[in-house]
């Protein structure tokens, strides 16, 4: 994904005269999903950074989003899960207006400024390059800025260091760096723990709360597991194609099997996001009518 300059426009133009929320059409499906922190009226929620309703988007007579709402405001931390190919990449790159919906409304306050954290960063160790100067390629700030930035991630140590000496835990915190350094409103998170353990992931989870409750931003974080998710999530939100589900995640450090293999600090920052579709799915994504009833009772599981 490009990395998303600060948005001036503060609604995404939709075809005027025509309901936004209007059937997509072309898929024989009409049933109305669940949607994620939505008023009864289905208005934009006023104090959002982003507000995106009723959201669908085609390529090629395939449906790759269908009628989804979501919001993230100042302060908040929205976690976006979903399997392979339900449109999570899509729906992000609407909402930071890098592609344009077929149908539907995106409204963002003035000017704002996107922080992002790509999933996947290829480094060259044929390219001489500090993390220092890596931090400033893609804005202006003084050395000052780029101590304090680095000591937020609690990786000051690797500021003279080349970029691909550093280890994946240490690359993870200087590409966060790089998405702080412009100060934004609403840090975007692709895969933020891909690749490490549960006490890593547990680490940058308690890390971007901290940052969060200092900074005051907003933070969409994005995840393919859907299970185990940052415990200080405000909301999670399941995406299949539309919001199949949405709700809070439980801690894991209400779980005894949780706190035995991993400790009450690693289990107090991860969550379990418990499902409850009201339809399932075929091979290819789409709805089929309800699911097979759940065991409500059933909790984590863990492998010893």
């Amino acid at each position: 994904m490009a990395e998303p300059a600060p948005i001036e426009s503060a609604s995404h133009r939709h075809e005027s005269g025509r309901d936004p929320c209007g059937s997509a059409g072309g898929h024989g499906h009409e049933h109305r999903h669940a949607h994620a922190h939505l008023p009864t009226s289905r208005q934009h929620r006023p104090d959002a950074l982003i507000s995106a309703r009723c959201i669908s988007l085609s390529r090629e007579a395939r449906t790759i989003l269908e009628d989804v709402d979501l919001d993230i405001g100042r302060g908040e931390i929205v976690t976006l899960i979903g399997p392979n190919g339900a449109g999570k990449t899509t729906l992000v790159r609407v909402l930071l207006g890098l592609e344009e919906p077929d149908r539907g409304d995106v409204r963002r306050i003035p000017g704002l400024t996107v922080g992002y954290a790509p999933q996947r960063f290829d480094r060259d160790p044929a390219i001489p390059l500090t993390v220092a100067r890596f931090l400033t390629m893609a804005v202006r700030a003084d050395a000052a800025a780029v101590a304090h930035v680095l000591e937020e991630v609690g990786a000051s140590h690797v500021a003279k260091q080349q970029l691909h000496e550093l280890s994946g835990g240490e690359l993870q915190r200087v590409v966060l760096a790089r998405a702080l350094i412009r100060n934004p409103d609403l840090l975007v998170l692709d895969e933020p723990v891909r690749g490490v353990d549960y006490v890593g992931e547990a680490d940058l989870y308690g890390l971007i709360g901290r940052i969060r409750a200092s900074r005051g931003l907003g933070v969409l974080l994005v995840s393919h597991d859907l299970h185990v998710v940052m415990a200080q999530s405000d909301r999670v939100v399941c995406l299949n194609r539309h919001v199949c589900c949405h709700g809070v995640p439980v801690s894991v450090a209400l779980h005894p099997e949780y706190v035995r293999l991993f400790g009450d600090a690693t289990a107090r920052a991860l969550g379990i996001y418990r499902h409850s579709h009201d339809h399932a799915h075929d091979l290819a994504g789409a709805p089929v009518g309800p699911s097979p009833e759940r065991d409500k009772d059933s909790g984590p599981r863990v492998t010893k």
